[in-house]
């Protein structure tokens, strides 16, 4: 069957048997028994018991058992007791780690289900997230996060927050079309996923999938489908291990064979050839690998570092490629202004002037038409829109005072299709209608002489060039209270607002370093191509002969071709959770020691793929 997404409003409903009345009682119970509850399963956890078990999985650690068996059976206690010991306290080591990053990692489970509002025998109840079915109507407000996949039938200016899914933190504008070819999980505009977060507007859904046959759901299957590798170290010695046995039994026959052949007693020539093998086992060294790891763990959670195994210290020192996340793990995952276009001029925002008529006009305008605001340093509503709440601020600006002064007296909203928002505020005695969107339809739509407009347009263009994201801004006077539909015509055009997800101040001089030290970067995400590649110059990890890809390129390209180009690719944009293990496991083949940093959901598969996975902390998705 298709994707819901390639279907029609009509098909969906069709295929799901459900009008728009929603399920009756008794199908939604039917369902939830055929279907089970809307959650992930999750997978079990190792006991304390298993946990201590599994350290002696180990060749060099069997070997060990094997000597100290052999040495308890020819008498010789005090041997035995030292490998019994060393074996032991080196498994408890290893137990206590292992349960200590699980108890860092329990605080993230602290999150309880959200309810859904939906409609059963037409009339609109709320229930548990859990008793969610699919063909379910579910009604969407600002503020619902979205309990399960399903696809729009009726729209009114929806805007979601993916970054769960797609690691990408700007909001996305949803709508009710119709798709007709296949498109990454990102562009699937007519569709809602579970875990995201609704952040303006309103939508009715139909429920096409629920627990592990959501999009989240497939992510968990992928990870619990994806083995974890053993360590280079580990691979290493047990290389050894293998190695020394053979060696040490070789020697071992021989020496026996002598001894009977110098007409040793038979007794005495076995116990000769077992003290010899005993004697040849390196006891020691487990217990060495194990305390110096251990130290370096601590040396780590000095640095607010949580190490989960003991082993992945030793892959962190060895990594030859790391294979980044970009939006909250190479940028600070917050919209900043970077540039404002004013009378001309491209200028920082720290060089705007309440002293300058044009620049105080610019400032309070983007105070009036908008609807977020900053509480205790922690922005609350659309990350476009507080961005310039925390530009004017900087400048001076109180927007309580402001808006408290030039109260709304009316608004058109923003929606997907007219792409603006205006607002009507009283000053002096008249009415002054502001407009905030999108730059080519306020400049197509303002009055002023075009030779001014055709700059406007090129320095969009510039901005758009360099992955900035622009706003544009007109005004409109009146003499007394306009209807809606003259707001946005024949306004006066004031200037753009330029903003980027900024890179983190850090991050160039520690791709730097890693260059120095032969260590690959290349970076794989979800933004649109464009922006991911202006990153990637800023930050010194595209380099000239180098290429950018996105998930539909790649998916055309054989697991042969990516082998042979691997190295080419520095940057893979708008890419699903499935390429990223692809990704991974490619350079792995490859020769290279892998490393994935990440700090969203959709990170998590590749993360356990790969030979170390590092995953952001108080920025990260929990």
């Amino acid at each position: 069957m298709r994707d819901f997404y390639l279907m029609s409003k009509t098909e969906t409903l069709e295929v799901l048997k459900v009008t728009n009345q929603g399920h009756s009682t008794e199908q939604a119970k039917k369902l939830l028994e055929e279907y089970g509850p809307n959650q992930l399963q999750e997978g079990k956890r190792k006991s304390t018991l298993e946990v201590f078990l599994s350290q002696f999985a180990d060749l060099l650690v069997v070997i060990l058992i094997a000597a100290a068996i052999i040495s308890m059976l020819s008498g010789n206690v005090e041997s035995t007791i030292v490998i019994f010991v060393v074996i032991i306290m080196n498994a408890i080591l290893g137990t206590v780690q292992h349960k200590k990053a699980e108890k860092s990692l329990d605080s993230l489970k602290s999150l309880s289900s959200p309810n859904a509002k939906v409609l059963r025998d037409g009339i609109k109840i709320e229930v548990s997230s859990k008793e969610i079915v699919p063909g379910d109507i579910v009604l969407l407000e600002a503020g619902d996060m979205v309990v399960a996949d399903g696809r729009i039938i009726e729209n009114f200016s929806l805007q979601v927050n993916e970054s769960a899914l797609t690691g990408e933190s700007t909001n996305v504008d949803k709508q009710e079309i119709d798709i007709e070819k296949e498109v990454p999980l990102g562009d699937r505009a007519n569709m809602v996923y579970s875990s995201s977060l609704v952040t303006y507007g309103r939508a009715t859904v139909v429920v096409t999938g629920t627990g592990m046959n959501t999009e989240i759901g497939k992510i968990a299957t992928l990870m619990n489908e994806t083995k974890e590798k053993k360590t280079p170290l580990q691979i290493s010695l047990d290389q050894f291990s293998s190695r020394l046995a053979m060696v040490i039994m070789i020697i071992c026959v021989i020496v026996f064979a002598m001894s009977l052949y110098r007409d040793m007693p038979v007794l005495d020539s076995l116990m000769f050839a077992v003290a010899l093998a005993v004697a040849a086992i390196p006891e020691a060294l487990s217990s060495i690998v194990t305390i110096v790891q251990a130290m370096g763990t601590q040396k780590m959670a000095k640095e607010n570092a949580i190490i989960k195994e003991l082993k992945a210290v030793e892959s962190l020192g060895s990594v030859s490629v790391i294979c980044s996340d970009k939006t909250g793990t190479l940028t600070q995952n917050k919209m900043t202004v970077q540039q404002v276009y004013i009378d001309g001029k491209v200028l920082a925002p720290e060089e705007l002037s309440m002293d300058v008529s044009l620049h105080r006009n610019l400032l309070f305008n983007a105070i009036l038409t908008n609807d977020s605001s900053i509480v205790d340093g922690k922005g609350i509503g659309d990350p476009t829109e507080y961005c310039l709440i925390e530009m004017t601020r900087k400048l001076g600006l109180n927007e309580e005072y402001i808006r408290g002064n030039m109260l709304r007296l009316a608004e058109v909203a923003f929606d997907s299709d007219r792409k603006l928002m205006t607002t009507v505020v009283e000053m002096n005695g008249k009415y002054l209608a502001i407009t905030k969107g999108a730059p080519d339809i306020v400049i197509s739509r303002s009055i002023n002489n075009q030779e001014l407009l055709d700059k406007a347009l090129d320095a969009n263009n510039t901005m758009a060039t360099n992955a900035i994201r622009v706003l544009a801004l007109g005004i409109k006077w009146f003499d007394s209270l306009p209807d809606a539909d003259v707001l946005e015509q024949n306004m006066e055009f004031i200037g753009l607002i330029g903003m980027i997800d900024p890179a983190r101040d850090e991050v160039k001089d520690a791709i730097a370093v890693a260059s120095k030290a032969g260590i690959s970067t290349v970076m794989i995400n979800g933004d649109h191509v464009t922006t991911a590649k202006a990153i990637a110059l800023q930050l010194g990890i595209l380099h000239e002969g180098e290429l950018a890809i996105t998930s539909s390129e790649l998916a055309k390209i054989s697991d042969e071709e990516l082998y042979e180009d691997i190295e080419k690719y520095r940057v893979y944009a708008r890419v699903s959770p499935n390429d990223k293990v692809r990704i991974v496991s490619t350079w792995k083949k490859k020769g290279y020691i892998a490393a994935m940093t990440g700090d969203g959901v959709n990170d998590a598969p590749a993360l356990k793929k790969a030979d170390i996975g590092c995953a952001m902390g108080i920025t990260g998705t929990d």
